[in-house]
Protein backbone atom coordinates (compact mmCIF):
# COMPACT_ATOMS: atom_id res chain seq x y z
CA UNK A 1 0.00 0.00 0.00
CA UNK A 2 2.85 2.35 0.87
CA UNK A 3 4.53 1.65 -2.47
CA UNK A 4 1.28 2.40 -4.28
CA UNK A 5 0.94 5.73 -2.46
CA UNK A 6 4.54 6.60 -3.22
CA UNK A 7 4.02 5.70 -6.86
CA UNK A 8 0.91 7.83 -7.13
CA UNK A 9 2.68 10.70 -5.41
CA UNK A 10 5.55 10.38 -7.89
CA UNK A 11 3.16 10.44 -10.84
CA UNK A 12 1.44 13.46 -9.35
CA UNK A 13 4.71 15.31 -8.95
CA UNK A 14 5.70 14.50 -12.52
CA UNK A 15 2.36 15.80 -13.76
CA UNK A 16 2.68 19.03 -11.77
CA UNK A 17 6.22 19.50 -13.12
CA UNK A 18 5.02 18.88 -16.67
CA UNK A 19 2.18 21.36 -16.29
CA UNK A 20 4.50 23.95 -14.78
CA UNK A 21 6.95 23.51 -17.64
CA UNK A 22 4.21 23.91 -20.24
CA UNK A 23 2.97 27.07 -18.54
CA UNK A 24 6.40 28.66 -18.33
CA UNK A 25 7.48 27.75 -21.88
CA UNK A 26 4.10 27.86 -23.62
CA UNK A 27 5.00 30.72 -25.95
CA UNK A 28 8.10 28.83 -27.07
CA UNK A 29 5.68 26.10 -28.16
CA UNK A 30 3.36 28.55 -29.93
CA UNK A 31 5.73 30.86 -31.83
CA UNK A 32 8.69 29.78 -33.97
CA UNK A 33 10.26 32.97 -35.31
CA UNK A 34 13.00 33.24 -37.88
CA UNK A 35 14.87 36.40 -36.88
CA UNK A 36 16.91 36.81 -40.07
CA UNK A 37 16.34 40.18 -41.71
CA UNK A 38 17.51 40.25 -45.34
CA UNK A 39 16.81 43.20 -47.60
CA UNK A 40 13.90 42.55 -49.98
CA UNK A 41 16.28 42.74 -52.95
CA UNK A 42 18.34 39.99 -51.29
CA UNK A 43 15.45 37.54 -51.70
CA UNK A 44 14.71 38.54 -55.27
CA UNK A 45 12.09 41.24 -54.72
CA UNK A 46 12.07 44.59 -56.51
CA UNK A 47 10.19 47.81 -55.87
CA UNK A 48 9.74 46.95 -52.19
CA UNK A 49 10.23 49.42 -49.36
CA UNK A 50 11.36 48.19 -45.96
CA UNK A 51 9.35 50.33 -43.54
CA UNK A 52 9.99 50.37 -39.75
CA UNK A 53 6.74 50.94 -37.86
CA UNK A 54 6.47 52.13 -34.27
CA UNK A 55 3.80 50.30 -32.28
CA UNK A 56 1.69 51.87 -29.55
CA UNK A 57 3.59 49.92 -26.88
CA UNK A 58 7.05 50.99 -27.99
CA UNK A 59 8.24 48.20 -30.28
CA UNK A 60 9.47 48.61 -33.86
CA UNK A 61 8.19 46.15 -36.44
CA UNK A 62 9.14 45.74 -40.08
CA UNK A 63 6.72 46.11 -42.98
CA UNK A 64 7.58 45.23 -46.56
CA UNK A 65 5.53 47.58 -48.71
CA UNK A 66 4.78 47.49 -52.44
CA UNK A 67 2.66 50.20 -54.05
CA UNK A 68 -0.47 49.05 -55.90
CA UNK A 69 -1.07 49.57 -59.59
CA UNK A 70 -3.70 52.26 -60.30
CA UNK A 71 -7.15 51.37 -58.92
CA UNK A 72 -5.92 48.09 -57.42
CA UNK A 73 -6.41 47.06 -53.78
CA UNK A 74 -3.76 46.50 -51.13
CA UNK A 75 -3.27 43.18 -49.36
CA UNK A 76 -2.33 43.51 -45.69
CA UNK A 77 -0.79 40.11 -45.05
CA UNK A 78 -0.36 38.38 -41.69
CA UNK A 79 1.87 35.32 -41.72
CA UNK A 80 1.76 32.21 -39.57
CA UNK A 81 3.63 31.30 -36.40
CA UNK A 82 6.81 30.03 -38.07
CA UNK A 83 9.45 31.51 -40.35
CA UNK A 84 9.49 35.08 -41.62
CA UNK A 85 8.18 37.32 -44.38
CA UNK A 86 11.47 36.77 -46.24
CA UNK A 87 10.53 33.10 -46.58
CA UNK A 88 7.29 34.23 -48.23
CA UNK A 89 8.92 36.43 -50.86
CA UNK A 90 7.47 34.34 -53.69
CA UNK A 91 3.97 35.04 -52.39
CA UNK A 92 4.64 38.77 -52.28
CA UNK A 93 6.00 38.64 -55.84
CA UNK A 94 2.83 36.81 -56.91
CA UNK A 95 0.66 39.61 -55.53
CA UNK A 96 2.81 42.19 -57.29
CA UNK A 97 2.29 40.30 -60.56
CA UNK A 98 -1.46 40.73 -60.11
CA UNK A 99 -1.07 44.48 -59.64
CA UNK A 100 -1.98 44.48 -55.94
CA UNK A 101 -0.30 46.60 -53.37
CA UNK A 102 1.22 44.40 -50.68
CA UNK A 103 2.01 45.10 -47.05
CA UNK A 104 3.76 42.11 -45.44
CA UNK A 105 4.09 42.53 -41.69
CA UNK A 106 6.90 40.93 -39.72
CA UNK A 107 5.55 40.17 -36.25
CA UNK A 108 7.43 41.39 -33.19
CA UNK A 109 10.27 39.01 -32.42
CA UNK A 110 10.41 37.89 -36.06
CA UNK A 111 12.79 39.04 -38.79
CA UNK A 112 13.93 42.60 -38.12
CA UNK A 113 11.23 43.39 -35.54
CA UNK A 114 11.88 44.04 -31.87
CA UNK A 115 10.14 42.47 -28.89
CA UNK A 116 8.60 39.07 -28.28
CA UNK A 117 5.37 37.68 -29.73
CA UNK A 118 2.19 37.66 -27.68
CA UNK A 119 -1.43 37.89 -28.77
CA UNK A 120 -1.78 41.44 -27.45
CA UNK A 121 1.51 42.38 -29.07
CA UNK A 122 0.58 40.97 -32.47
CA UNK A 123 -2.64 42.98 -32.36
CA UNK A 124 -0.59 46.12 -31.67
CA UNK A 125 1.58 45.25 -34.69
CA UNK A 126 -1.48 44.80 -36.90
CA UNK A 127 -2.96 48.10 -35.74
CA UNK A 128 0.30 49.87 -36.62
CA UNK A 129 0.29 48.34 -40.11
CA UNK A 130 -3.35 49.27 -40.72
CA UNK A 131 -2.67 52.85 -39.57
CA UNK A 132 0.33 53.01 -41.92
CA UNK A 133 -1.84 52.11 -44.91
CA UNK A 134 -4.33 54.81 -44.00
CA UNK A 135 -1.45 57.30 -43.71
CA UNK A 136 -0.36 56.34 -47.24
CA UNK A 137 -3.77 57.34 -48.51
CA UNK A 138 -5.12 53.80 -48.87
CA UNK A 139 -8.85 53.93 -48.17
CA UNK A 140 -10.31 51.21 -45.93
CA UNK A 141 -12.46 50.00 -48.83
CA UNK A 142 -9.25 49.20 -50.73
CA UNK A 143 -7.65 47.12 -47.96
CA UNK A 144 -7.89 43.33 -48.11
CA UNK A 145 -6.82 41.50 -44.95
CA UNK A 146 -5.22 38.13 -45.56
CA UNK A 147 -4.24 35.90 -42.64
CA UNK A 148 -2.66 32.49 -42.87
CA UNK A 149 -2.77 29.97 -40.02
CA UNK A 150 -1.89 31.84 -36.78
CA UNK A 151 -2.22 35.14 -38.66
CA UNK A 152 -5.86 34.36 -39.41
CA UNK A 153 -6.71 35.07 -35.78
CA UNK A 154 -5.17 38.54 -35.98
CA UNK A 155 -6.94 39.22 -39.28
CA UNK A 156 -10.30 38.28 -37.76
CA UNK A 157 -9.88 40.56 -34.76
CA UNK A 158 -8.60 43.49 -36.83
CA UNK A 159 -11.45 43.15 -39.33
CA UNK A 160 -13.94 43.06 -36.46
CA UNK A 161 -12.57 46.41 -35.25
CA UNK A 162 -12.03 48.25 -38.53
CA UNK A 163 -13.58 48.72 -41.92
CA UNK A 164 -11.90 46.72 -44.71
CA UNK A 165 -12.81 45.73 -48.25
CA UNK A 166 -12.55 41.96 -47.77
CA UNK A 167 -11.02 39.26 -45.59
CA UNK A 168 -9.26 36.08 -46.71
CA UNK A 169 -8.40 33.39 -44.17
CA UNK A 170 -6.17 30.45 -45.06
CA UNK A 171 -6.35 27.43 -42.74
CA UNK A 172 -8.05 29.37 -39.92
CA UNK A 173 -9.11 28.10 -36.51
CA UNK A 174 -12.08 28.71 -34.26
CA UNK A 175 -9.53 29.53 -31.55
CA UNK A 176 -5.88 28.72 -30.99
CA UNK A 177 -6.86 27.36 -27.59
CA UNK A 178 -9.18 24.85 -29.29
CA UNK A 179 -6.25 23.51 -31.32
CA UNK A 180 -4.02 23.37 -28.24
CA UNK A 181 -6.69 21.55 -26.22
CA UNK A 182 -6.84 18.86 -28.89
CA UNK A 183 -3.06 18.56 -28.98
CA UNK A 184 -2.67 18.39 -25.18
CA UNK A 185 -5.82 16.71 -23.82
CA UNK A 186 -4.04 15.90 -20.56
CA UNK A 187 -3.54 19.60 -19.73
CA UNK A 188 -6.04 22.19 -18.47
CA UNK A 189 -5.21 24.25 -21.54
CA UNK A 190 -8.33 26.42 -21.49
CA UNK A 191 -7.37 27.71 -18.05
CA UNK A 192 -3.64 28.07 -18.53
CA UNK A 193 -3.14 29.27 -22.12
CA UNK A 194 -2.21 32.94 -22.36
CA UNK A 195 -2.63 33.64 -26.09
CA UNK A 196 -5.92 32.01 -27.03
CA UNK A 197 -6.82 33.91 -30.25
CA UNK A 198 -10.59 33.45 -29.92
CA UNK A 199 -11.59 33.97 -33.55
CA UNK A 200 -14.98 32.40 -32.88
CA UNK A 201 -15.80 35.31 -30.57
CA UNK A 202 -15.09 37.94 -33.27
CA UNK A 203 -15.88 36.41 -36.66
CA UNK A 204 -19.55 37.46 -36.63
CA UNK A 205 -18.51 41.11 -36.19
CA UNK A 206 -16.79 41.25 -39.58
CA UNK A 207 -18.71 43.45 -41.99
CA UNK A 208 -16.93 42.58 -45.23
CA UNK A 209 -16.94 39.75 -47.80
CA UNK A 210 -15.14 36.74 -46.34
CA UNK A 211 -13.29 33.89 -48.06
CA UNK A 212 -12.02 30.85 -46.14
CA UNK A 213 -9.59 28.41 -47.79
CA UNK A 214 -8.71 25.11 -46.12
CA UNK A 215 -7.11 21.80 -47.06
CA UNK A 216 -9.10 18.70 -46.15
CA UNK A 217 -6.01 16.84 -44.86
CA UNK A 218 -4.60 19.63 -42.74
CA UNK A 219 -3.14 18.06 -39.60
CA UNK A 220 -1.94 21.33 -38.09
CA UNK A 221 -5.31 23.09 -38.10
CA UNK A 222 -8.04 20.56 -38.88
CA UNK A 223 -10.39 21.18 -41.79
CA UNK A 224 -13.38 21.01 -39.46
CA UNK A 225 -12.02 24.01 -37.56
CA UNK A 226 -12.24 26.15 -40.68
CA UNK A 227 -15.74 24.86 -41.37
CA UNK A 228 -16.90 25.71 -37.86
CA UNK A 229 -15.48 29.21 -38.10
CA UNK A 230 -17.23 29.65 -41.44
CA UNK A 231 -20.54 28.59 -39.89
CA UNK A 232 -20.18 31.31 -37.26
CA UNK A 233 -19.42 34.05 -39.80
CA UNK A 234 -22.02 36.35 -41.31
CA UNK A 235 -22.75 36.71 -45.02
CA UNK A 236 -21.43 37.43 -47.55
CA UNK A 237 -19.07 34.52 -47.09
CA UNK A 238 -17.47 31.80 -49.21
CA UNK A 239 -15.77 28.56 -48.19
CA UNK A 240 -13.42 26.83 -50.63
CA UNK A 241 -11.98 23.39 -50.00
CA UNK A 242 -8.42 23.01 -51.24
CA UNK A 243 -9.00 19.31 -51.70
CA UNK A 244 -6.84 16.53 -50.33
CA UNK A 245 -4.06 18.85 -49.16
CA UNK A 246 -2.51 19.57 -45.80
CA UNK A 247 -1.10 22.71 -44.20
CA UNK A 248 1.51 22.88 -46.97
CA UNK A 249 -1.26 24.23 -49.23
CA UNK A 250 -0.47 27.65 -47.75
CA UNK A 251 2.73 27.68 -49.80
CA UNK A 252 1.07 26.62 -53.06
CA UNK A 253 0.59 29.34 -55.72
CA UNK A 254 -2.70 27.65 -56.61
CA UNK A 255 -3.98 28.62 -53.15
CA UNK A 256 -2.84 32.21 -53.61
CA UNK A 257 -4.59 32.27 -56.98
CA UNK A 258 -7.89 31.27 -55.33
CA UNK A 259 -7.61 34.30 -53.11
CA UNK A 260 -6.60 36.53 -56.01
CA UNK A 261 -9.63 35.44 -58.03
CA UNK A 262 -11.83 36.36 -55.06
CA UNK A 263 -10.20 39.80 -54.90
CA UNK A 264 -10.50 40.36 -58.66
CA UNK A 265 -14.22 39.62 -58.47
CA UNK A 266 -14.52 42.62 -56.13
CA UNK A 267 -11.91 44.76 -57.91
CA UNK A 268 -11.94 43.83 -61.62
CA UNK A 269 -8.50 44.51 -63.15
Amino acid sequence: MLMLKLGLAGVGLLYVAAVAGMVVFQRDLQYFPDRSDPAPIGVGLVDIQRVPLATADGETVVLWWADPAPDRPVILYFHGNAGSIAQRADRLAFYQSRGYGAAFLSWRGYGGSTGHPTEAGLMQDAEAAYAYLLAQGVAPDRIVLLGESLGSGVAVQLAARHKVAAVILEAPYTAAVDIAAQAYPWLPVRVLMLDQFLSRDHIADIDAPLLILHGERDRVIPYRSGLRLFDQATAPKTFVSLGAKGHEALYDPATWARGADFIDAAFPP
